[in-house]
C-alpha cells in the first residue's frame, strides 16, 4: 500500500519512506503500468499534442511553453505530427485518443468532420492553438491571423510602398497563412492597392525557395517595391537574394516576414516581422489543460486571443 501511494504520488507518506521507495524502484528499473491504472481511472497522465510539423521552427517554442507548464504537474506531453494533412490528423487523433489521454492540444481550428466528432466525444479538455479566427470545439489560444495580415498591410502602406508582391506556402493546407493573406489583401484593397504578383511553394528548403521565388518575381515584375513573405524562413532567403543583387533595402525594396524566429537575429539585416506569441500560446494552452484536469469545473476563458507586435527591423522603415 505504501509503495502504491508513493508511485501514484497519492496519500501521506514521509519524505524518508518516499525516497527509499523511489530509490528501490530506480534500482529495479521498475516502470508503473499506466494501462492498468487507466482501467480504474479511465485516463492516463498524458496530454496529446498534435502539431503539423517538426521542421517548422515555430513549433519547438510552442512545445517549450507546453513542457514548461506540464513539468510541474503529473502530466506528460506526447506529440503527434500531421504534416498539414487533415486525413493524417484524423489518424493521429484516433490513435492518441485510444490511449485515453487527460487532454488534447491541437494546432488549428480546421479539422475533418470525423476529427471534430472524436474531439467532442472524448470528454476531455481540448485546446486548439495558434488561431482564434473561428469557433473552437472547447477552448482556443492563439492570435487572429486575419488581424495580423491587416496590421502588416497598414504598416507597409504607411511607409509609402505601393507595388507589393506576396510569397508563401500553398495555402489550402496552411489555413493560418491563408487567413493572414486574406487580412493582408483586404487592408490593401481598402486603400485601393492590389497585390501585383504572387508566388507559392511546397516542400524543400525554405531558404532556397525564398531566394528562388524572389528572383522569379523580380524578373517578372522589376518595379516591385515591397515583398511580403508568409514566414521568416523564406523572407531570409529573399533577403539574401536581394543583397546578392545589390538592391537597396529598404530604399528600393522593403521586405517583411512573419513569426519572429531567432534565425533573423543572425542575418546581415534585421528583417521586419511579426511575433506570433508562440511560447505564450504553448504556456497558456498547457495551463488550461492542467487547470481543467485538476478541476473539470474550473472556469476557463473560451477564446484567449494574444496580441502580436510588428518588429520593423531594417527592412520596413523607409521614411
Amino acid at each position: 500500500m505504501t509503495v502504491s501511494r508513493v508511485l501514484r504520488n497519492r496519500g501521506d507518506v514521509s519524505h524518508a519512506t518516499r525516497e527509499r521507495v523511489l530509490e528501490a524502484a530506480k534500482t529495479l528499473g521498475y516502470v508503473p503500468n499506466k494501462i492498468a491504472g487507466a482501467l480504474a481511472s479511465q485516463r492516463v497522465n498524458l496530454v496529446a499534442v498534435i502539431i503539423p510539423s517538426l521542421r517548422n521552427m515555430v513549433f519547438p517554442e510552442v512545445m517549450a511553453g507546453i513542457s514548461g507548464v506540464l513539468e510541474d504537474t503529473e502530466l506528460q506531453p506526447v506529440v503527434g505530427v500531421t504534416d498539414y494533412m487533415p486525413e493524417k490528423e484524423e489518424r493521429v487523433l484516433y490513435e492518441m485518443l485510444s490511449w485515453r489521454p487527460s487532454g488534447v492540444i491541437v494546432a488549428g481550428l480546421e479539422h475533418t468532420e470525423a476529427s471534430i466528432a472524436m474531439l467532442k466525444a472524448s470528454g476531455i479538455p481540448v485546446v486548439e492553438i495558434m488561431d482564434t479566427d473561428g469557433k473552437p470545439i472547447d477552448c482556443a489560444v492563439g492570435i487572429s491571423h486575419r488581424r495580423a495580415g491587416r496590421e502588416m498591410a497598414r504598416a507597409i502602406l504607411k511607409q509609402g510602398y505601393q507595388r507589393i508582391g506576396f510569397m508563401g506556402t500553398k495555402m489550402p493546407l496552411d489555413h493560418r497563412a491563408r487567413k493572414r493573406f486574406e487580412g493582408f489583401t483586404e487592408a490593401l484593397a481598402k486603400e485601393g492597392v492590389e497585390i501585383v504578383t504572387q508566388e507559392f511553394y511546397s516542400g524543400g528548403s525554405a531558404l532556397a525557395k525564398g531566394r528562388e521565388m524572389t528572383r522569379t518575381m523580380l524578373e517578372r515584375e522589376p518595379e516591385l517595391d515591397f515583398l511580403y513573405y508568409s514566414n521568416d524562413m523564406i523572407a531570409a532567403g529573399g533577403l539574401m537574394e536581394l543583397l546578392d543583387q545589390g538592391i537597396d533595402i529598404p530604399g528600393q525594396i522593403g521586405i517583411a516576414g512573419f513569426n519572429g524566429v531567432e534565425l533573423l537575429d543572425g542575418l546581415p539585416r534585421q528583417v521586419a516581422t511579426m511575433d506570433a506569441c508562440r511560447t505564450e500560446i504553448g504556456t497558456k494552452a498547457a495551463q488550461v489543460i492542467a487547470a481543467r484536469v485538476e478541476n473539470p469545473d474550473a472556469e476557463i476563458e473560451r477564446i484567449m486571443e494574444l496580441t502580436p507586435r510588428i518588429s520593423y527591423g531594417d527592412t520596413l522603415k523607409r521614411r
